[in-house]
Parts: structure tokens; sequence; C-alpha cells
């Protein structure tokens, strides 16, 4: 069935960029260098239950409750430290801004097998390009510095939009960016319900990033699931 489409977008963590190390690794490494000694294990549980607690309590980075997506951060990055149980509140400050800082760049990212490659041949097919994901304002430098920005007509934020995947309104905007019509957009993502489902809610056809061997989850049509970004052509070839 020829899908007729004009327009991709796209997820970026876990889709075409994914983290170097884990974030306890990475906090505990830069706490080090701070003298400063801090269990990578530790660290990587306070960070999660701080990141889930400030997501319910302000969600898409504060959006509208008069935070900054960077305050958002730099309360995350101090909060789990201080769970780890360092209370130093001048040091905590000098670690958060230099953590803030070093997630914008390809020190701590890297792009995904077949990423670099699948996009390329995506923009030499003449699809029109743009990102859609619940990220802070950071991520178009984050994108420049691991060479994949070029591709994009668009990075759309969560942050920039004022609305989080998966809520229809971000691919809506989307869609306007991309000046085309739901049914001739695909959204390719990791996540089932903020990037699978909540295109499709939209009326866009979508494709889920879902390594073999991944099976958990909700069933999707086979022809909807990537085993790799590289699957990817064969799905959307005009």
């Amino acid at each position: 069935a020829m899908l007729r489409l004009r327009l991709l977008t796209w997820d970026v963590k876990d889709t075409l960029l994914r983290l170097r190390h884990p974030v306890g690794q990475s906090y505990a490494a830069e706490a080090r260098a701070h003298g400063l000694q801090v269990q990578p294990e530790a660290l990587g549980r306070s960070f999660r239950e701080v990141y889930g607690a400030q997501s319910r309590r302000f969600p898409n980075y504060g959006h509208g409750q008069g935070l900054s997506s960077r305050q958002w951060w730099l309360d995350v990055v101090k909060q789990s430290f201080r769970l780890s149980g360092v209370q130093d509140e001048a040091a905590l400050t000098k670690l958060a801004e230099k953590l803030y800082r070093d997630y914008c760049s390809s020190h701590n990212w890297e792009v995904l097998p077949g990423a670099a490659e699948t996009l390329s041949r995506c923009r030499q097919l003449g699809f029109r390009m743009g990102v859609v994901s619940n990220f802070d304002s950071r991520l178009e430098v984050i994108l420049s510095q691991c060479n994949l920005r070029h591709h994009f007509e668009f990075v759309l934020t969560s942050e920039a939009a004022g609305f989080a995947k998966p809520d229809g309104r971000i691919f809506e905007q989307a869609l306007r960016l991309g000046g085309a019509r739901p049914e001739q957009a695909a959204h390719i993502g990791d996540d089932y319900s903020r990037d699978y489902r909540a295109a499709r809610a939209a009326g866009m056809h979508s494709f889920l990033l879902r390594a073999a061997g991944h099976g958990e989850g909700p069933e999707v049509p086979p022809e909807h699931v990537l085993p790799t970004l590289s699957h990817l052509l064969a799905r959307i070839e005009k």
C-alpha cells in the first residue's frame, strides 16, 4: 500500500540519539572532578526518583508554572545529589550548572546505529523532515553537536510547543510547520504511547522503533514495527 507521505517527524531520545553513559555514572564522574565521592548506582536511583517527582509536580519543565527549563533541571540535579548525601550547597550549584551545560554536547550523547544514514536517505527521497520531542530548549544545540540538525526543517520541543507528547496539539503544530495533512505524515519514535499511539490518534501514520527481543508492550502490527531504523526505508519508499 502506498502511503504517499510528504512529512516525517522524529522523536530524538532513544530513537536518533542515546546517552553514552547512565546518568548516575556521568553525575558521579562530575562529582569526583569536584572532589566528591558519590556512588553511581545510588545517584542513578536518586535521579530517577527526583526526575519522576519533578515531572509530576512541574510537567513539561514547569511550562505555565513560571519555571524555566534551566531552573527545572538545576533543581533536579541538586536534589539528586542531596538525596545521595551531598550537603554542600555551593558545590551543588557548581555541579548542577556544569552538568546542565555538559548535557548540551556530544560528550554525553551518541547517534544510534543507522540514524545518520537513514535520515540522509529520507532527505534524498524528498521527504520534509522535523523533530517532535519532549525535550527542553537545548535540543537544537545537541542535534547540531551530534551533526544531525541539518536534516530537519524544524525542531519542535515540548518546551517550545507548550504541550508534551502524547498531547495531540504538539503533532498539530508539527503538521503546520511541515505543511502537511495528518494522512501525509508519519512519526517515528520508540515509545508506544507517546510516539506510536499519540501520532495515530492525531491522524498520522507512525512507526515504532522496537529492538528485536523487546517484545514487551502492546501488540503493534508488524509492518509498523522497526527492529532498527534502517528498516524504515522499506516501509516508506515512494
